[in-house]
């Protein structure tokens, strides 16, 4: 196994001999060093784990890989979203995403511009993983994120005087997590970054070690330049999947954002470790992680999609339409299902049932082995049985 303290060679494009706070003031950067002994592992483990995934798709009729694609991309959609602190409507988003892929025979209306916006991202970069990144392409996504935005100037780089900071806590007290570069800086930043992206080497060989190393890499470097005024996070989880899409050759099935999400004060914290520092050992750690577990979630989607179609296969006949349409709710939600599982209360809501019809259908559903049952009496709780 090789193991290396490895520097990314570049000419630094900034000097100051101030005492320095963040990584972008140190004399070297941005010639980040790291050591991969502890990451090959982790990169092995995910060469299986995408290997496996690729295998179960490669084998799925075409209408449930496409249902796989349309989860992936909305749960990325949905989750980088909500990492900025925006939740979008899943039905908006799944309607804009089917409108992109020309799924719908007739383009479904959707209002919300940021349902819009964030779909037409998932796609293009699906899209266009093999076209060498570009300020254009950039500034394009951004252009798409945040078009119709107040404010913001969608498809440019930030300008004026104004620090930008990542910071949280009440008005007045404030706690200054990390400062960009100066808007100033920014056009020759990224053009550095840009130059780096399309010729960078790594010292693991191989498309998976290179696209992880790269991928990691490359969403640390965009978020410590933050070059836009907002949509900073989104466009930078964009890049990462670029990355490690183009190495691997294809579209990767995977949300980095819904497991970023589910640990969003660890990424905070990696983020903020990382940006103090050139050595980025941990950082590269931590993100690789975040991709093996990303694609170990993408496995059970996978599995979760091909038990749904059994499912509806075994009980087409058997289910009513109120039935039919309380479990495809449950099933909306992904693997985990309704929090707290299913009551007579969620199923009166969801089908305009009475009392009684609710608890009628529910025993049937029991019955059949559509469910299993937890509990009793009012406290009663019903899951999906898969098995």
């Amino acid at each position: 196994m090789y193991s290396a303290r490895y520097f990314i060679i570049f000419e630094p494009n900034m000097k100051n001999n101030r005492l320095m706070k963040y990584n972008w003031q140190l004399p070297e950067w941005p010639m980040f060093s790291f050591e991969t002994t502890d990451v090959q592992p982790l990169i092995l483990e995910f060469a299986k784990e995408t290997g496996e995934i690729d295998g179960i798709i490669q084998g799925l009729p075409n209408h449930l890989k496409q249902e796989t694609l349309l989860q992936l991309m909305m749960s990325e959609a949905l989750n980088t979203s909500e990492i900025e602190g925006e939740y979008i409507s899943r039905e908006d988003v799944l309607s804009s995403l089917r409108n992109n892929l020309g799924l719908n025979d007739m383009p479904i209306a959707v209002k919300d511009r940021r349902a819009i916006g964030i779909a037409q991202l998932m796609t293009e970069v699906r899209k266009s993983f093999q076209e060498p990144l570009t300020i254009n392409t950039l500034k394009t996504w951004h252009g798409m994120l945040m078009a119709g935005t107040r404010n913001i100037n969608p498809g440019d780089w930030r300008k004026g005087n104004a620090p930008m900071q990542v910071i949280s806590g009440a008005v007045g007290r404030e706690v200054v997590h990390y400062e960009a570069p100066p808007s100033e800086k920014v056009p020759a930043e990224m053009k550095a970054f840009i130059e780096w992206y399309n010729s960078a080497v790594f010292p693991l060989k191989g498309e998976i070690a290179e696209g992880v190393l790269k991928s990691a890499i490359a969403h640390l470097y965009f978020e410590s330049i933050h070059p836009f005024e907002d949509g900073n996070g989104r466009i930078g989880r964009a890049v990462a999947e670029k990355a490690l899409s183009q190495s691997l050759n294809r579209p990767v099935m995977l949300s980095l954002s819904k497991t970023i999400e589910k640990n969003k004060k660890d990424y905070y914290n990696a983020l903020k470790e990382a940006q103090r520092s050139l050595n980025i050992t941990s950082w590269i750690t931590y993100f690789t992680l975040v991709i093996l577990d990303a694609q170990r979630d993408a496995r059970l989607m996978v599995q979760f999609t091909l038990k749904k179609a059994q499912f509806f296969d075994r009980y087409r006949d058997e289910l009513n339409e109120r039935q039919s349409k309380t479990v495809l709710k449950i099933m909306e939600q992904g693997v985990d299902g309704f929090e707290g599982g299913m009551t007579a209360r969620k199923y009166m809501s969801i089908t305009r049932a009475s009392k009684a019809t609710a608890t009628r259908d529910l025993q049937q559903l029991y019955d059949l082995g559509v469910f299993t049952r937890d509990g009793g009496g009012r406290s009663v709780r019903y899951q999906l049985n898969f098995d």
